[in-house]
């Protein structure tokens, strides 16, 4: 069983900017995608960003290009969410997912989830 563990979120004004990092096990290798998706309340499971392995490919939603930037920290099992320019509307528990490849942007699509964090923008 492939577990994924985030940390970071928290509360931010909006406007503001805010990091979250997803670690995975030694056991994922190259062939995994990461990826983040976030959930609002009321609202289904979307998708955020996602990266290659090796950080060589990234796919972003529209909503956050330009502001969000995913990456791989050095060498490690570990990626990065970097937000920038944080809207109210962006309020919800951001979930870090990983897969084998290809990228994917559908969350049914992703079979193993951390438990969540969440992200509170103040209006």
């Amino acid at each position: 069983q492939v577990q994924v563990v985030e940390s970071g979120g928290g509360l931010v004004q909006a406007g503001g900017s805010l990091g979250l990092s997803c670690t995975a096990p030694d056991s994922t290798t190259v062939s995994f995608v990461m990826a983040w998706f976030r959930q609002a309340p009321g609202k289904d499971r979307e998708f955020v960003a996602a990266t290659s392995w090796n950080g060589g490919s990234t796919y972003y939603a529209d909503s956050v290009k330009g502001r969000f930037t995913i990456s791989r920290v050095n060498s490690k099992n570990t990626f990065y969410l970097r937000m920038n320019s944080l809207k109210h509307e962006e309020t919800a528990v951001y979930y870090c997912a990983t897969k084998l490849t290809p990228i994917l942007t559908t969350a049914s699509d992703y079979h193993h989830w951390g438990q969540g964090t969440q992200v509170t923008v103040s209006a």
